[in-house]
Parts: structure tokens; C-alpha cells; sequence
């Protein structure tokens, strides 16, 4: 995907930054793109979000109860603010305005929704001995803790099972992806319904915390300016959800051969230290982490064999692996209800 001039021009303008900075092009992506201007990062979301809650979640992450936790949002200049009555578009649908974030969330002229934030230094990918696993660890906790009945509401269920979903939807939906998926599929077959992002079981339980639904080390950023520095960011999957969804992708990762058991023990570690709800002490991690783990790898997996297609290329290391950690899990799980 590459966004034009046009684009690129709007979304300088919305950053605010005085002296007029051409912007750089930090993501470009189908469901989302993020632009650098300078100390402020622009984000235009995925043009199928529901625009309502994406609001809502922009209002809880500048909450005061995510200081440093969460990344909060800055907001934007007033002429970028959804109007009061938006037309109809592809991103806000039948007119309706997401009321609750206003001033954070805004439309660029086709409809897609934008929200404005500080810049944040990413996790370097070629120096995984550098990698925050530990701070991961800690921010996870202390976002577990936070009391989801004193946060402006409704607090809107976690993303994380929904995208599950949909990721398996569209490996399905791919002619060239069928000689791959059917390990994939044994994997997603054998989960509970709430893990499939099933709707009759998609309500979150009595032991729901707020939930990021998509953690891993590309959703963390260092603010050098602050003293503690790591921050989460991404909150268009947050809500109320199940806390061990958010160690899935680690934990996935770490059962493939993906994650070195010294990272895996120092993030468990750190969550466990921090009083994390999804682990209590003493607890073996798999009996909780099991069920996400496996939608993981589901997942991901799927997602990078549609990458792989798309890039015309046969899967690469990273995405064999999980692709035959798929092939492990259906030989020792039985198949569930489907």
C-alpha cells in the first residue's frame, strides 16, 4: 500500500507542528498507516473500525488512570474534530459520530478516521538483546489492575478473539492458501467458542480485565523525555477481555521456537512480580495460557501465509515455524466443536 501526496499533505497538516515538515512514513499498511512529523505521529485507522468505540477507546487511553501506562492520545486541532453530524462515509457509516472521544478522534476527506499522538522511539528489531521484555511485563500488569468500572464507559469488549477471527476468515477466503491451512484449521477447530471470537460467546466473564487484545513488542514505544520511558500503544483492539490473551503472543511465540525461554521467563517474571492478574503466583502459566496461545498461533499463522502468498514467495522462517507449530498442536489436540 502506498498513501499519495494528497494523503501525506492532509495528514502533515493535522500533526500541528509549526515550520511545515514533510512527514515520514512510519507504517503503510491495509489497516492502518502512521506518519512522523516531527514530535507528534499521526494514525489514520482502519477504514472497517467501528468508529463509536474506537472513540471510547481513545477517551480511556488518555485517562488518567493509564498515565504511564498507555501511550494517550493529543488532541487534534479543532478544524480536524468529527463534526457534530459527519456525512456518511465508509469509516463513521450511517452518520453516526463517535461523541465520546470528541477532540481526539477526526476524518480525513474520504471518510477514514485519524487520531494524533507523541512520537514514541520504536522497539529496535535488530537488537532483540535490547528488547523490553521486562518493562512489557510491568506495563501488561498494571494494565490488568486498572479498575474497568471507574473508566468512562461503556468500555467496549477486546478486539483480540474478533481478529482472530477474522485473520482465519480471510486465510479461508484465499484459493492460493488452501494446500497450507489445514493444520490451521485442525488448530482453530479445537478452541472453545470465546477464543473463536464466537458471538454467542464473545461476553466477557466476571474475571474481565481491560485488555490491550493485540500485545507484542511492536506495540511498545520509549518516550526519552519521561523517566520510566516504555509506554503501550495501539488501542484499537482494547476493552474488556481476558488478561491471558495478552501473554498469547509470547507465549505462542515461545512454544514455536520463537522466543528465547530467558525473554519468555524474564516477561512472566516481570508480569508475576507486578501482582498480573492473568497469572497468579504459583500457578503453572499453561493452564491459562493454553487456550490463547493456541488461537495465536492460529492467527498468526494464518496471517503470515497470506503475506507469503501475497508476496509470491514460500513462507520464510518465522512463518514455517508457526505453521508447524500448527502441525504439532493437531497431532496431540483433539479436534473440538466446530
Amino acid at each position: 500500500m502506498s498513501t499519495d501526496a494528497a494523503t501525506l499533505e492532509s495528514l502533515a497538516a493535522l500533526a500541528g507542528v509549526p515550520g511545515g515538515r514533510a512527514p515520514e512514513v512510519l507504517a503503510d499498511r491495509p489497516d492502518g498507516t502512521v506518519v512522523r512529523c516531527g514530535p507528534v505521529a499521526v494514525k489514520v485507522h482502519d477504514g472497517r473500525s467501528d468508529l463509536v468505540r474506537l472513540a471510547q477507546r481513545l477517551r480511556i487511553a488518555a485517562h488518567p488512570l493509564l498515565r504511564g501506562v498507555l501511550l494517550a492520545p493529543l488532541p487534534l486541532p479543532m478544524a480536524a474534530a468529527v463534526p457534530a453530524q459527519p456525512s456518511p462515509g465508509p469509516a463513521f457509516g450511517a452518520g453516526q459520530p463517535p461523541r465520546a472521544g470528541a477532540g481526539l478522534l477526526g476524518a480525513l476527506p474520504d471518510g477514514r478516521a485519524v487520531s494524533r499522538w507523541p512520537y514514541g522511539v520504536p522497539v529496535a528489531p535488530d537488537a532483540p538483546e535490547e528488547a523490553p521484555w521486562v518493562p512489557a511485563g510491568r506495563l501488561l500488569a498494571r494494565l490488568h489492575a486498572v479498575p474497568v468500572h471507574r473508566l468512562p464507559g461503556p468500555v467496549p469488549v477486546s478486539r483480540g478473539p474478533a481478529k482472530a477471527a477474522g485473520a482465519v476468515l480471510r486465510m479461508r477466503r484465499s484459493a492460493a492458501a488452501s494446500r497450507y491451512r489445514e493444520p490451521v484449521e485442525r488448530v482453530w477447530a479445537g478452541l472453545p467458542g470465546w477464543a473463536r471470537g464466537a458471538p454467542e460467546a464473545a461476553r466477557p466473564g466476571p474475571d474481565a480485565t481491560l485488555s490491550h487484545g493485540d500485545l507484542h513488542l511492536g506495540q511498545l514505544v520509549r518516550l526519552p523525555a519521561t523517566q520510566d520511558g516504555w509506554r503501550l500503544i495501539d488501542v484499537d483492539d482494547l476493552g474488556r477481555g481476558v488478561p491471558a490473551w495478552d501473554l498469547a503472543r509470547p507465549a505462542a511465540w515461545f512454544a514455536a521456537g520463537l522466543l528465547d525461554p530467558d525473554d519468555w521467563s524474564a516477561f512472566t517474571g516481570a508480569y508475576r512480580a507486578a501482582g498480573g492478574a492473568a497469572l497468579p503466583p504459583g500457578d503453572d502459566p499453561w493452564a491459562v495460557l493454553d487456550v490463547p496461545a493456541r488461537a495465536l498461533t492460529a492467527q498468526t499463522a494464518a496471517t503470515g501465509l497470506l503475506r507469503a502468498l501475497a508476496e509470491d514467495r514460500p513462507p520464510d522462517e518465522v512463518e514455517q515455524a508457526l505453521l508447524d507449530a500448527c502441525l504439532r498442536i493437531a497431532r496431540i489436540a483433539p479436534a473440538g466443536p466446530p
